[in-house]
């Protein structure tokens, strides 16, 4: 059984456009190349065709793996959660206790997650330890680094 996975409408969309193009554009190149490599000569001693064939299979996969991503994601909407406490899709604002640096995080699915963008995955440390938690909590989190203290300044969508 797949794990079900929310997301916002963006990234919902995103992986919408990525599987079109896989399957028209991406199919459409790949069957380009075998037939290039099929008129290229003997099929049997033809690394090339063996190439482009495995490539297919490799292709042909990774358009199965994404229409199961999509089979079991469920779209959130954002103005039924609720904002007192930090959910998935919740916009963090947290300090660190030992550095005084403040951060604000998004936290959205794991395809969705984009550190440049202040995106974090609901299954990173980081925000697995702020599931859940108040603004004003503080809460001690293990990270690769160690263990820091944040405090929950705020709370948004």
């Amino acid at each position: 059984m797949a794990e079900v996975s929310y997301y916002t409408k963006e990234g919902l969309e995103k992986l919408k456009e990525e599987l079109q193009y896989l399957k028209t554009t991406g199919r459409a190149n790949i069957a380009k190349a075998i037939a290039e490599a099929r008129d290229k000569g003997d099929l049997s001693e033809n690394a090339e065709y063996d190439a482009a064939k495995e490539a297919q299979g490799l292709h042909e996969g990774k358009i199965a793996k994404l229409e199961e991503v999509l089979s079991n994601a469920r779209l959130l909407d954002e103005s039924k959660l609720d904002t007192s406490k930090v959910l998935a899709l919740s916009i963090v604002k947290i300090k660190n206790l030992k550095n005084g640096a403040t951060m604000s995080y998004q936290l959205v699915s794991e395809t969705e997650a984009d550190l440049k963008a202040g995106k974090i995955s609901v299954t990173s440390p980081i925000a697995q330890g702020l599931l859940g938690k108040k603004v004003g909590e503080k809460t001690e989190i293990t990270v690769p680094a160690g263990k820091i203290e944040f405090e929950i300044l705020e709370i948004s969508r």
